[in-house]
């Protein structure tokens, strides 16, 4: 894992270091102060937020699809006969605030979401070095679900929560990158071998190739809460934008969709090529 996320920081740095010889940002008067956008593509990267924000009155419908493992073979078709989804329809209430609904067909799983825009990054005489957000959210659990000794959770049981911090900086017009702190409640857990809390940390990259194309990275470190035969949620992508569409393909190893699901329930491993294709498409209104 070291290894690969060194060999990304390499790569990204060496496309960096090409893209600002020819197309540098702009050069900024003294005396103005010019706001940075475009840290990401999308409000999220690949299962993660991103500090990207809507503007105010924008509405960003959004289709997610997770398949089943390629490693499933012909049988399954590389894993595209399994399939779940999760439907989003996120608002921007004002420039530095969007709100969010959502809903999987992973455990029917309802979600909702507050995010704040607390700084952002900007160049000039009054330079801000990174954009920082907050978000906070909600997760119902709607699945027909009981636990081992036949007691039926309530729906206080299938209710989680989490707060999150997002720091991002644009580098230069291409090389953008995240980092992130995650503390997820859960009010009920199975058995004694989970937690109620888990603590994650996060990080995210992104390299412009081209105008409309961008490779990502995302990957959660969960540092506590998780007990054994889960794993950390990672996942390697390409963002194809095409005017009010952003198009992410990625190959991940989580099945969730929403931060309770892909921080805690990701049973794959990466890198023992239990990899799934899924891929996050958003409408702009």
């Amino acid at each position: 894992m070291t290894r690969i996320l060194v060999l990304l920081l390499v790569v990204c740095t060496t496309l960096n270091a090409q893209e600002q010889s020819k197309d540098s940002l702009p050069e900024l008067e003294m005396n103005s102060t010019q706001k940075v956008t475009g840290i990401f593509h999308a409000t999220r990267i690949i299962q993660s937020q991103s500090v990207e924000l809507l503007a105010k009155g924008s509405l960003d419908v959004r289709i997610l699809h997770r398949f089943g493992r390629l490693s499933d073979g012909v049988k399954e078709l590389f894993g595209l006969d399994q399939a779940s989804m999760r439907m989003s329809f996120d608002y921007g209430v004002y420039n530095w605030l969007t709100v969010g609904l959502g809903r999987s067909t992973y455990r029917k799983e309802y979600d909702g979401l507050v995010k704040v825009g607390l700084l952002q990054q900007a160049k000039g005489q009054k330079a801000v070095p990174f954009s920082l957000v907050l978000v906070t959210g909600i997760m119902l659990r709607t699945a027909d679900e009981s636990s081992a000794n036949g007691y039926k959770p309530t729906t206080g049981d299938r209710t989680s929560f989490y707060g999150q911090l997002l720091m991002g900086r644009k580098f230069s017009p291409g090389f953008s990158a995240q980092l992130s702190a995650t503390l997820l409640h859960m009010n009920y857990v199975p058995n004694e071998n989970w937690k109620n809390n888990f603590f994650a940390l996060g990080i995210g990259l992104r390299q412009k190739l081209s105008k409309r194309f961008a490779l990502t990275f995302d990957h959660q470190l969960v540092v506590t809460g998780l007990p054994d035969g889960y794993y950390f949620p990672l996942g390697i992508g390409v963002d194809i934008e095409t005017g009010g569409h952003v198009f992410q393909l990625h190959f991940s190893n989580a099945i969730g969709m929403n931060e309770r699901a892909f921080l805690t329930e990701t049973t794959d491993r990466f890198f023992r090529g239990e990899i799934r294709f899924g891929f996050n498409l958003s409408r702009m209104f």
